[in-house]
């Protein structure tokens, strides 16, 4: 097997960055295709990865269709999102009760 994955700290901190925010910016993008994508990307993790920190959430960026995991708060670019984990992992009542009779 290859060697362990470690993470480091970064080695500067940007001024103004504030941490990671709670949620995306619902106004600016397409939240359908935002958490579709978060969960394809945290999924594929999940797949991919035998042992390994929880992490926090996913980073998208809708118009690449891409994304990472994330472990601590990240500063993002201007065209990514933060998706928390709690979004990923639930589906929301509506669509859980839609086949139930």
């Amino acid at each position: 097997m290859g060697e362990p994955i470690t993470f480091a700290t970064p080695s500067f901190e940007i001024s103004g960055a504030a941490g990671s925010p709670t949620t995306p910016r619902w106004d600016r993008v397409d939240s359908r295709e935002l958490i579709r994508l978060a969960r394809l990307v945290y999924f594929n993790y999940l797949s991919d990865t035998v042992s390994s920190p929880e992490p926090i959430g996913v980073v998208v960026d809708l118009h690449h269709q891409e994304g990472r995991v994330v472990f601590h708060a990240p500063v993002l670019l201007p065209e990514e999102n933060f998706v928390g984990l709690e979004l990923i992992r639930t589906r929301n009542a509506r669509s859980r009760n839609r086949w139930k009779a």
